[in-house]
């Protein structure tokens, strides 16, 4: 089976366009490709009440869950607002991304 492929990767800033968290931005974390989802930090976070353990104290913790991708958006640090993103050949030869509007590539 192939992989998914997607046009945000680890360590983009994006934000959230779609949800009760829309407007939020943050940091990609993680990647679940098979599931179609990123851990984003800051975002759709939720809590859970636990038992206590070596790990937590008896009480709620706060947890950051995994987004679905399509409701994130790149952010276009020339413009500072989400963007559409697209591939371009550079000089070299090498396969880049790039803002569809500025062209600025990522």
């Amino acid at each position: 089976m192939t992989q998914p492929k997607f046009k945000i990767k680890k360590g983009d800033q994006v934000q959230v366009v779609v949800g009760s968290d829309s407007g939020k931005r943050g940091i990609v974390k993680k990647m679940f490709l098979e599931k179609g989802k990123a851990l984003v930090e800051g975002v759709n976070i939720v809590v859970r009440n636990v038992k206590p353990d070596y790990k937590h104290s008896q009480g709620a913790y706060k947890k950051e869950m995994p987004i679905s991708i399509s409701n994130l958006s790149l952010i276009d640090p020339s413009t500072d607002k989400p963007a559409k993103i697209g591939y371009k050949l550079d000089e070299t030869g090498k396969k880049v991304r790039y803002f569809k509007k500025s062209g600025v590539v990522v």
